[in-house]
């Protein structure tokens, strides 16, 4: 069956444990006990799918039976585990279609990965894990739609920057009640700071676990900190995710092989952070790392409604141009300078080039739409976003129009606040036609509780045109996606200095088949009420210090 659009799809996630389970899978864990029973449940960091496919997606889960071991090892013996797992058509596994084991090995965290083939394309499964006489919850999956048909409906939400520190992770859970059958992440799933280094507005209301991640220990006892948050453990169970990084899953700012700041050993403690990200993430094995590389920019594709060009900002950029920051630079008009390097922007341009989708979306990083901060003839603009690398965006944004794309839009996270903006080619004329669109999602938590309240102090619509909209409080984005239209919520939270805050769609705009550019259909904001905070990025929303010596 096709996927349908989020309003049906309202039945409850089952949670725990199915009522019956087939006597022979007892059978096999039994059979299957070549090492010594675990003293409790090795699934307190939940269970996740990802990457779907028309056949299959990846299943992913870790044990861990003390996820905050500072050695990393989650205290799992350092012995290898067999973990059986199930997929079925129902949540009470009534019908199951695959079944089968897997290794858990210490040298790999105890993660599991388990690529699946030979499902049916376009439907829901559910599936669970099993080690010795532990069950896990069970996680809910969707197969992508066969290529050659056009879905009715899709589904799809979109999040990046959760700062454990900085706020309780109710967007998650928000966006699990939603429904979706889609997620993307991109970028800043988990932060490398020690606690009360990166401190949010009024405070941090929890602390991270050891000191600054630059050990394969330090990332994976930070993962499965993350990991063990019941909010972020709905959003995983709810659908598959495709995720992407961006800086903090390493280092804050860093590009390619240099971190933010001089630091010897930084090559090592890129490869260790790939690592980690890898075992602890829903990825098929083409992404496997290869000491300090990791190939991440992928291509998914949801029958012909939507392709998904998954890219990676991060890891074959250009050093950010004058120093980084706010700049002025003419650094950043040099064509040359590259943020995607040479091979992924020849695979992107390709992908457009054959591309037969209804709708071709780039799932990335950093703001797209150039964004000036200066009133003046002077431009101002960050040097880590793509206003740093303005030859690879021109040359991504002619690349689409070039080739007949229908409908681009880019999604984008990162700057810890909602916005939608309208693309061009040429952002300086303000009579310019679009020539796609972007939305921005902010972040779960990073900032803080942020704000609803206008601000004078930079006027960024005003002088930026082509910015629609933009929104300091937390959340997440949610699209229906149809053959006739991309509808966009702005989904907000008022608070996460403490949980259990209700959600609400601050925004909502509709991008019309074949007609680029935003259509704004509901703002719920009073005037009064519109805007964000002076910077709407990390470092204006929050105290950063860093010390000299690294941990």
């Amino acid at each position: 069956m096709e996927t349908s659009r989020r309003s049906l799809l309202r039945a409850g996630l089952v949670a725990g444990a199915a009522t019956a389970v087939p006597a022979a899978w007892w059978d096999a864990t039994r059979a299957s006990a070549a090492t010594p029973a675990l003293p409790g449940t090795p699934f307190t960091l939940g269970v996740a799918s990802g990457d779907p496919w028309p056949d299959g997606f990846v299943l992913w889960t870790r044990l861990a039976v003390e996820p905050l071991a500072e050695d990393g090892s989650g205290g799992m013996p350092a012995k290898s585990y067999e973990v059986l797992w199930q997929v079925a058509t129902d949540p009470r596994f009534t019908d199951v279609v695959r079944a089968g084991t897997a290794v858990a090995r210490p040298e790999s965290a105890h993660a599991v990965h388990v690529e699946l083939a030979g499902l049916e394309p376009g439907r829901e499964y559910w599936y669970r894990f099993r080690q010795g006489r532990h069950l896990s919850r069970t996680g809910r999956a969707h197969t992508a739609p066969a290529r050659g048909t056009m879905p009715s409906a899709l589904a799809m939400s979109f999040v990046s920057c959760s700062q454990f520190e900085h706020g309780y992770f109710t967007a998650y859970r928000r966006l699990a009640e939603d429904r979706p059958d889609l997620v993307l992440h991109l970028g800043d799933y988990q932060y490398e700071y020690k606690r009360d280094t990166y401190v949010a507005p009024g405070g941090n209301p929890r602390d991270h676990e050891g000191p600054e991640t630059t050990t394969l220990a330090g990332y994976r006892q930070r993962h499965a900190q993350y990991k063990t948050d019941p909010d972020l453990q709905e959003a995983h169970a709810v659908a598959p995710w495709l995720a992407v990084w961006d800086d903090h899953e390493l280092d804050n700012n860093w590009a390619d092989e240099t971190p933010e700041k001089a630091e010897t050993g930084f090559l090592d403690r890129r490869a260790a952070a790939f690592r980690a990200y890898y075992e602890n993430m829903p990825l098929r094995s083409s992404s496997k790392p290869r000491g300090i590389d990791l190939q991440l920019y992928r291509r998914v594709h949801w029958g012909e409604l939507a392709t998904f060009h998954m890219l990676d900002t991060r890891q074959y950029r250009d050093d950010q141009a004058c120093g980084d920051g706010y700049r002025s630079c003419p650094d950043a008009e040099d064509p040359s300078r590259s943020i995607t390097g040479a091979a992924q922007e020849a695979w992107l341009l390709d992908g457009f080039r054959r591309s037969q989708a209804r709708w071709d979306v780039l799932g990335q990083q950093v703001f797209f739409a150039q964004r000036d901060r200066d009133s003046g003839p002077l431009k101002t603009t960050s040097m880590d976003a793509w206003d740093g690398y303005v030859g690879s965006r021109d040359r991504i944004t002619r690349g689409w129009v070039d080739a007949g794309v229908r409908n681009p839009v880019v999604l984008t996270g990162d700057v810890h606040a909602h916005w939608a903006s309208d693309l061009k080619l040429d952002y300086d004329d303000p009579d310019s036609r679009p020539v796609g669109a972007e939305l921005v999602c902010s972040s779960i938590t990073s900032g803080g509780d942020g704000a609803d309240s206008a601000s004078d102090a930079h006027p960024w619509l005003a002088w930026n045109p082509h910015l629609r909209f933009q929104n300091n409080l937390r959340g997440y984005v949610n699209t229906t996606i149809t053959p006739e239209s991309m509808d966009a919520d702005f989904r907000c939270v008022r608070r996460v200095s403490e949980p259990g805050a209700p959600v609400f769609t601050r925004a909502s705009f509709t991008i019309e088949d074949g007609r680029p550019g935003l259509n704004q259909t509901s703002d719920n904001a009073p005037t009064t009420l519109r805007g964000v905070r002076p910077d709407p990025d990390a470092v204006g929303d929050a105290t950063v210090r860093r010390e000299t010596a690294r941990p």
